[in-house]
Parts: structure tokens; sequence; C-alpha cells
């Protein structure tokens, strides 16, 4: 057999008229069908011939409950399945409606009927049918080859030289020839729906880096509209119709201004008129978009036949030369200083133009003076050796003259050049890097495929191929141009941008053949149809942004036309293009928009390098001529074309991304991509979890990692939020947050719950801004979840060291023990795990994330020393903006054989180590006697524990005598009576024998005759005596201290030992922070969490 797997689809009898698939009749008569079966892809094709056109049950795409749904499967071939086909389709379905599926086109054609056709909602949308050729070959060279081909590149090749412009070229096409393996390699790894390279980028490298990178390469194609209307704008008024210019320059210095002013009136009409263009209908632009594309074949075909024609019959096309400077032709018509008409000797215009008047004896400018008028051949052919020239680079500064090496020139004594004078000036200064910049926008436009993937018939075959060739069809026209030009053009007429020294013509289109007009024509509509192109596309990619939804204030450019066209994101493109034109300058523009191309460039090498690291299941592309190399490269390229182009700006475009990244993160919608992000995160997150030590940190890593346990109502919210903004305050020491709850019954009922829960739990926890996570447990009692949540929650080394919990306030009233054994049981069980526990009181009362405390106090009372835990934490809230203002008191107890001044000396020694800000006091409790209200609450204590033991009382009776003992022992300690000290003989006794026979009397009817005790007999054990004199005693000296503090915190005692005594244990908690608004009680896990060393 062979490696590959072989997928065998068998077909499935239908039964008609009761028949099985084995021809016999169905014999049993419990069940009969009361309609015979048809197939599901007969009725999927014929709806209506079978009924009223709703799917019945027979099909497995729809779920209704009018049918039994016992019997909606019998007898099928394949009932077994059944459980299934509720929820998944049958092969031979999912095959059908793959064969069907189509991929819509990128908003061009359906716009177009929805135009045309009212009813174009109801024609059928035919399969896309654009071949290679015409669907991704010729839009990239349309797009690719330009404005700066036509307008700037014979200038660059004047700057740079032969060599340098041979390396521009070559640098700034290996850039995109990687970028494209790396695209190919992305589009062919699944269906790229709209966006085109917004789609990839984003499902790529997740909503953030997509978002971020996708806005860089709208604007990058907003300003490449903006360049292009500039150029159609600089053909128009320089070498179409000169005299349109609204704006003249008397003085020639200032001509670079004026044109700049013309440039800014015109472009802003042109983009007007496109904008409307775009608006009325793209039907238009894309009627056009041939004609567009038949000019920059035809006049690359033209440059071609020029220069070979030029080495058997080059131009006529004269340089007049003062010296070695060259002279700009529109000032004069004759290039000489003298010529003879008749017999007379008479100056001509440019004598005029160096000299005070028109005789012979004027005083002329010393230069003139010095040197003879020449005429050079600006296109002197390819056979003329001129390429020796312009091999190497002639860079300039601004305002420089143009001057050809090797004309005799004599200089002037003149320190500086009047600018009056007929001379050719270079308007800018030139350099490599700049030069970059300028030419890279001509080698954009790679994306043009990707972008109509969905007109495509084979997207994952045309993509590659059409993209790589065109690629290299413009590489070889780049690269050929630069030779061809360095040798057939002086170099002089090379650098003379606005060929300002032969009258103002087209350079280029001088060499061209047949006529210069083939080129002029030609790139003034290939630059307008590069234009539309650009208004037309970048709305549409704006609107793909808009309605992915990642950016929330963008959304509003997602409308348009009831047609869909973009018309909101349409006005904000021109709007931003409108900013390029204003900047009027094409030299000024082109880096800006390099910068957001070879950020988009960046990306996707990126992208592809990340993808092919991280070996994720779904990376599977059907271009294989990649490899994370390559793309590293290519990444590597686009960075340092970015610095090289303009540090500025590169600084610039990164600061908008990175704002823009930032800006998706903290407001956007969360969006699960399947990214490559996510994919290194995981694999980051694994890399140190592994490597993370699986034992306790150092004392100096140490942070709570809480483990937060909240408890729901039947609706599954949470009872007390404010535990949660309460973990918000504390979290300034970061570290994990898990956030649990445990539901009661099994999983296969209540998994719906669950997930309700978590919804809940996670939308509060993203109201109070907790991050962290979410674990919500069902078990068959909550014991046990809680106990599974503190065993197992967290993974490997990232693991919770912490659980905080409030304290249950209606622990007397809850049904039997389970409450506060459920309590006591945790307190063992963190004690056990060596895990801290805080336990908040009057959680509900705690301040929420939007209070700001003015003041006020953070009191601790440091009674046990078990970590340093209750000193961390008043720090860590200290950092949130509720607590900032509050000031720390550190309170410890004395006793009598205790140098109180001593100990006050030595706590301030050390805070002062731990860094801590803090009072100091130090309260000394006396051994005082126990008094007759110790004595009491102790009995009171006892007496209610052993007659809820032995009277079987129902829920309501419990709650009732509980809540009895509880008034009477708060009304008790809120009396001014006097707590005698007293032995334990004479103390007065208020549970007296008749009340107790009284309540015995009550509820007799539910007491066993032979099950009562002497409970009046009791005598209280002394070892709870002695807890309930500390609880007393403390509570009495915390509420006059702290009663009106913020906080107060203060040791948990454990539980004790003997697991008889829990309910006491509650009872003594009870006591201990009786009085007190705020309480947050802490039991430390056994470790050191605090240290006086750095």
């Amino acid at each position: 057999m062979s490696q590959s797997q072989r997928f065998l689809v068998t077909a499935v009898p239908s039964r008609r008229d009761g028949l099985g698939s084995n021809g016999m009749q169905n014999g049993d008569s419990s069940v009969q069908e009361t309609e015979s079966t048809v197939p599901i892809l007969e009725y999927l094709r014929e709806p209506n011939k079978y009924g009223d056109g709703i799917p019945k049950e027979s099909s497995p795409f729809i779920n209704s409950t009018d049918i039994d749904k016992g019997t909606m499967y019998e007898g099928k071939n394949l009932a077994l399945f059944e459980e299934e086909m509720d929820r998944n389709p049958m092969v031979s379905s999912l095959l059908n409606r793959l064969a069907n599926y189509t991929n819509l086109t990128q908003g061009v054609r359906e716009h177009e009927e929805a135009e045309n056709n009212e009813e174009s909602r109801k024609k059928e949308i035919k399969a896309p049918q654009m071949g290679t050729f015409i669907g991704v070959y010729l839009p990239c060279l349309q797009n690719i080859l330009g404005v700066i081909l036509f307008l700037r590149l014979t200038w660059i090749v004047g700057a740079a030289g032969i060599f340098g412009s041979f390396w521009i070229v070559f640098i700034c096409c290996a850039c995109t020839l990687l970028t494209a393996i790396s695209m190919s390699a992305i589009a062919t790894n699944g269906v790229v729906p709209a966006g085109g390279s917004y789609y990839m980028i984003s499902r790529s490298l997740g909503p953030e880096f997509g978002g971020a990178v996708g806005l860089c390469f709208y604007l990058g194609t907003t300003f490449a509209g903006a360049m292009y209307i500039l150029g159609t704008i600089e053909i128009l008024l320089t070498y179409i119709v000169p005299s349109a210019a609204i704006f003249k320059a008397d003085d020639p210095s200032q001509e670079t201004q004026t044109m700049l002013n013309n440039m800014r009136v015109y472009g802003t009409c042109t983009i007007t008129l496109m904008a409307t263009v775009v608006f009325v209908g793209v039907k238009y632009v894309n009627k056009l978009a041939l004609v567009f594309l038949a000019c920059v074949i035809l006049s690359i075909l033209a440059i071609y036949a020029g220069v070979i024609k030029t080495a058997f019959s080059p131009p006529d096309f004269p340089l007049c030369m003062l010296g070695n400077r060259t002279l700009a032709s529109k000032a004069f018509d004759i290039c000489a200083k003298i010529s003879t008409v008749g017999n007379q000797t008479v100056t001509t215009q440019l004598w005029r133009l160096f000299c005070d008047s028109p005789y012979l004896n004027a005083t002329c400018d010393e230069y003139f003076n010095l040197n003879n008028v020449t005429i050079i051949q600006g296109i002197p052919g390819i056979a003329s050796g001129v390429i020796s020239e312009n091999i190497w680079s002639t860079y300039g500064s601004q305002g420089e003259l143009l001057e050809k090496r090797g004309l005799p020139s004599v200089p002037a004594s003149e320190s500086a050049t009047n600018t009056r004078l007929p001379y050719v000036f270079s308007d800018i200064a030139t350099y490599f890097t700049m030069l970059v910049g300028i030419y890279f926008p001509s080698v954009t436009g790679i994306m043009a495929g990707s972008n109509r993937s969905g007109d495509l018939k084979d997207a994952q075959k045309s993509i590659p191929t059409g993209t790589l060739l065109a690629i290299i069809t413009t590489s070889f026209i780049y690269l050929s141009s630069i030779i061809l030009f360095g040798a057939c053009i002086e170099g002089v007429l090379l650098r003379d941008k606005f060929g300002d020294s032969v009258d103002g013509n087209l350079v280029i289109g001088t060499l061209a053949w047949p006529s210069p007009w083939v080129i002029v024509i030609g790139s003034f509509f290939s630059t307008c149809g590069a234009g539309l192109q650009s208004l037309t596309g970048a709305p549409r990619l704006m609107q793909a942004i808009a309605r992915d939804g990642i950016i929330p204030f963008l959304r509003v450019f997602g409308h348009g036309k009831a047609n869909g066209e973009p018309t909101w994101a349409l006005l904000l493109t021109a709007g931003i293009c409108e900013i390029g034109i204003l900047i009027a300058s094409l030299d000024s523009v082109a880096p800006i928009l390099s910068m957001f191309f070879l950020m988009c460039y960046m990306f996707v090498n990126l992208a592809c390098a990340l993808q092919t690291l991280l070996k994720t299941p779904n990376w599977r592309p059907r271009f294989t001529y990649y490899h994370w190399t390559l793309s590293f490269l290519g990444m590597s390229l686009c960075l340092a074309l970015m610095f090289i182009c303009s540090w500025y700006y590169a600084l610039v475009a990164m600061v908008i991304a990175g704002c823009i990244y930032k800006y998706i993160e903290y407001r956007g919608a969360e969006k699960e991509w399947g990214d490559g992000i996510r994919g290194l995160s995981l694999n980051a997150a694994r890399y140190a979890l592994l490597r993370l030590e699986d034992g306790p940190p150092h004392t100096k890593n140490w942070r709570p990692q809480l483990l937060i346990l909240l408890n729901l109502d039947t609706e599954q919210n949470v009872k007390h939020p404010r535990l949660l903004s309460f973990t918000t305050q504390l979290k300034a020491g970061k570290g994990l947050t898990i956030v649990g709850s445990v539901l009661e019954g099994t999983f296969l009922d209540r998994h719906a719950d669950v997930q309700n829960a978590e919804q809940n739990i996670k939308t509060l926890m993203g109201l109070e801004k907790t991050k962290g996570f979410c674990h919500v447990v069902v078990s068959s009692n909550r014991r046990d979840g809680v106990s599974h949540l503190i065993q197992s929650s967290g993974l490997g080394g990232m693991k919770h060291n912490t659980v905080l919990v409030a304290w249950p306030e209606l622990w007397r009233q809850t049904d039997g023990p389970t409450g506060w054994k459920n309590f006591v049981d945790m307190v063992c069980e963190t004690t056990a795990a060596h895990q801290a526990l805080l336990v908040t009181k009057n959680i509900d009362s705690f301040p929420t994330n939007q209070e700001r405390f003015a003041g006020g106090t953070i009191d601790i009372w440091w009674i046990v020393h078990d970590g340093g835990l209750l000193m961390l934490l008043p720090f860590l809230l200290s950092q949130h903006k509720v607590w900032k203002k509050c000031k720390m008191r550190i309170f410890t107890v004395a006793q009598i054989d205790d140098n109180s001044i001593q100990m006050k000396k030595d706590l301030q020694l050390f805070l002062y180590q731990l860094r801590l800000d803090a009072e100091v006091e130090v309260v000394e409790m006396l051994d005082n006697d126990i008094s007759a209200f110790t004595y009491e609450r102790t009995l009171v204590m006892e007496q209610r524990s052993q007659m809820l033991k032995q009277m079987q009382l129902s829920k309501n009776e419990r709650e009732r005598e509980a809540q009895l003992i509880h008034d009477r022992n708060a009304a008790a300690h809120s009396s001014g009576t006097d707590r005698l000290s007293v032995s334990p003989e004479g103390v007065h006794m208020t549970w007296t024998k008749e009340k107790i026979t009284a309540e015995k009397n009550k509820n007799k009817e539910s007491l066993s005759p032979e099950g009562v005790r002497d409970i009046f007999n009791m005598r209280p054990n002394q070892s709870n005596v002695r807890r309930m004199h500390t609880a007393v005693k403390l509570n009495e000296v915390v509420v006059n201290r702290s009663q009106d503090a913020r906080l107060v915190l203060l040791n948990m005692p454990g539980p004790p030992k003997n697991r008889q005594g829990d309910e006491n244990y509650m009872e003594f908690l009870e006591v201990l922070t009786e009085g007190l608004n705020r309480v947050l009680m802490v039991r430390g896990g056994g470790s050191e969490v605090i240290t006086i060393y750095s």
C-alpha cells in the first residue's frame, strides 16, 4: 500500500416506501414512519419537491423538535451515527457543500451588478474564472511599473551612476522578491478572502499586529495615491501644458515654490474628481484598467525601440553648455553669445542674460567672459561610449550647478553663483540613502495579485506564479533600463530632473520611438490610472479592517452604500490623500509611503518565518519553495531599508504602528484567529514553565499567587464582587491569579452551568480589571471541589501559594454544620499544603476600584510572625490608587515580662531594613484574670454546640436557636455590665435551669427521652475558656485602637488539632473580629516572604 492515505466514501442507498437497503419491508409494527425518507442530497437540491420546502428531521443539519427524536433515524443505514448527525454533517453532504463553495470577489464585480440590476442578489454568482496571466501577472505589472520609472529613474541613474543605481534597484527588488516568496507561502496556506494582504497578516500574526500593519498598509496605499496624483500633475504642467500653471514665477529662484503651489491646487482638484469617479461607480475604473495597462506596456516597448534606434540613428537633442555648466534653454533661442545677421554682428538673448546691455562693450558675468558656449548631444546613442562616463555616482548638494566632467572650464573668481542666471541647478541634495527612499515605491505593488484572490480560478497556483513572474519581469525592465539609460544619455541630462536644459521636454520621452508623445501621454494615463486604483483599493482595505471590529473607533468606516461601496472609507482616504497633495513634492511623499510598505513587507516575512519555525499543524502551504531563513533575510532587509531611506520616518512609522498595537491590545475586540503570535506565546509559555523550578521560590522572588474562591448564587452570578476588586488592588505584586468556584452535581448535568458561570466570572473580571484565569469545577459536594482547587490549580512552577476567601457571615444559619465545617477544612488543607490564607470579613464594605481614600490608616496587628506576609500585603495595597494615601501602622503586643520600649526600637529598625514606612506602636496586654463575661461567652458557646448535637431540630428551628444565642451574646457584649475577676466557682450563669427547661419543653416532640443530657450542670472547658479570654481581650484592644482604621490586618489563629472543637474555632474568630468594619485575617504559609537583604 502506498504512503498516501486513501479515503473511501461509500454511497448509502436511500429507502423509499418503507423499503430497507436489502429490499425487504420494515416489519416492526411498533414504530411506523409517517412519511417516506428522502436522500439528503436530493432534498437539498430540490427542497420544494418534498412538501413545504422546509427541511425535515431527515436532514442532519436541522435540529427540530416536531418529530420524536427516537424515531427520526429509524431504519436508516447510518442509524448507528444518529447522535453525531445531530451536530455533524454526513461526508456526502460536506463534499457537496465544498464543491459548491464560491469565494466572493473583493467587492468589485458584485458592486457593479448591484448598480446595474436590482435583482443582482437573486442572480447566481459565477465561479471566478481569472487565470494567472490576467488575474495576477498583469495587475502586478501595472502596479509595479509606474510614475518613478517615467519621471525619476533617469535622474536616479544620473546621480547614483549605473553602478549605484544597479545596487539600489537590486536591493529593492531582492526585498520584494523575498517578500513575495513569504507571501506566496502564506497565500497558499488556505483561502484568502477579502482584505488580501491585511487578511494574511492579521490571521498569521494576530489582531494586534494585523491591525497595526493593516493600517500601515492602508496609509501606504493612500499616500501612493497621492504620489501618483502628484506625478500626474507634474507630467501635465511640466511636459504637456506648461501654460496651464496658475502661479507664475518672476524670479527663477521662486520657480520651485511656485511649482509646488500649482501642484497643490491642481492636485486638490484631481483628488476631488477621482474620488467622485470612484464614488459614482467602480465599474468605470475597471473598464479603464486595460487602457491604463496598455499605456504602460506601449511606453515600455517604445523605450526599448528608442534605445535600439539610437544605435544607428540617435535623435538630435542638443544641450547648450557654457564652459562645463549646463544652461536652461527656455530662456534663450540660440546657443551662442553673438550671431551674424546679414553682415552685422549682434548679441543674442543669451548675451543679454549674462551682460548688463546688448552691446558688445557691455559688462558681463566673469564666467561668461572666460568660457565658450558649446553644443553637445543630450542623447549620443548606445554606441557613443558615454556609458563609461555614467558608471560612477555624481551626488550633489541643493542648489549646485549641473556640470559635465571632461569639458574645458575656466573658473571664475566670484564666490557665489547668481541664481538669476540661466543655469540648471539641483533642486534637492542627492545621496545614496535618499535615492533608495525615492525609488522604493516603484517596486511596490506585489500585493495586487493576493488582493484579487477571490477573482482567481486557482489562487493557490496563480498567486505565487504570477507574482514572482511579475517581479522577475519588472526587475529585468528596471535593471536593463538603468544600463540602457546610462549607455545612451549624457550625464548632465540624466541629472536634469525636469528637463530644463532641453526646453522642458521629458528626457525618457525623447529617447522613445516613434514619438516623445507616446511616453508623455502613456505616462500621464498610467499615473492617472494608478491613482484611481489606489483610491479604489485603499477604502476597501479600510472597510475590511473596520468590519473586523478590532479598532472600535473605525467601525463607522465599515458602512457604505447599499451595494457595499465603502463611502465613509472613501472620504477618509481622500482626506488623508489630500495631506500628501499638500506636501506637493513627489520626492518628499515617496519616502513616506516607502516606510509604510516596508513595514507591511517586514511583517509578511515575519509571519512566514514564525509559522515555519513554530511548525503549527495548520501550516501546510502548497508553495513549497520557501524557507525561514529567506523570510528572516527579507525581514532584516526591510528593516534595514527603512532606516536607510530615512531613519526619522522609520521611527515615526514604528511609533504609529506601536500606538495602534497598544490601542488594539487595550481597547480592541479580542479575536481568536489561530495566529502565529498566539502559537509563539504558547511555545514561550511552555519553555518558561519547563525552566521554572517546581519548588518554593526564593524569598526575594516571592509574590502572592492568588487562588480566589468565589461563591455563586443559583443564577451562577458572583455573590461578593468586591472580592475581585480587592484582588485587583492587591495585584501590585503582579503574579498569578486564579479565580475558582465550585458547583455541586455532576459535570454531565451541569456543563452548561459551568460555561455560564465562567462567562459571568470573566465578565466581572473584565469590569474589575482583574488579570488572571477562571476555573469552575463540578463536584459532588462543595468540600471536595474546594479541595481539588487547592490541590490542582496551576501548572508546574506556576501554582498558587495563597488562597483568598470571604468569611462565611452566615455560618451559624447554614443548614447543618456543613458551612463552618467546609471553612475549617479549607483552613486545615491550606495549612497542610503550606499555602497562605487570606480571609476577608465584611467584604461587601470593602472599597471598589473607583473609590479613593483621602486619608486614614491601614492597621497591622502583628501577634505572631509567620513569614512576614502580614507586612508585605499592606505595602502591595498601598501601590494601588485606592489605598495610596493611607498610612501604615503596625501594632505588636507586649506581655508583662517584655520590654516594650526595646521592642519598639527593634521593630522600627526591622521596618527600616525592610524599606517599609510605617508607624510603630507596642500595646501592653496585662495578664488579667478571666472575666465573668469570658466564662459566660464560653459556656454559651459550648451549650449551643451540645444542644445542637442532641436536639434533632428542623432547619428553621436550628436557625432560630442559633440566632437567639447570637443575639444574647451581642447584647451581653454591648451592655455595660461589670466584668469582675472572679473564680470559676463564683461565676453567675445567666443561662438558667428554667430557661433550659423551657427550651427543652418547646422542642420536646423532637427530643428522644434518653438523649437529653443535663446541660445546665455543664462546666466550661478550661482550654476553651483560655482561648475565649485571648479573643475577648485582644478584640477589646484592637477595637480601642483601630475601630476607625480603613483596614485591619491581623494574624489568623489556626484551628485546634482536636477536631472535636471546630465549631468553637469559628466562635473564637467571630469574637476576635467583632466591632471592626473591614478585616483581613492572614495566615502564613510557613515560609519567609520578605527579607531585609538585597
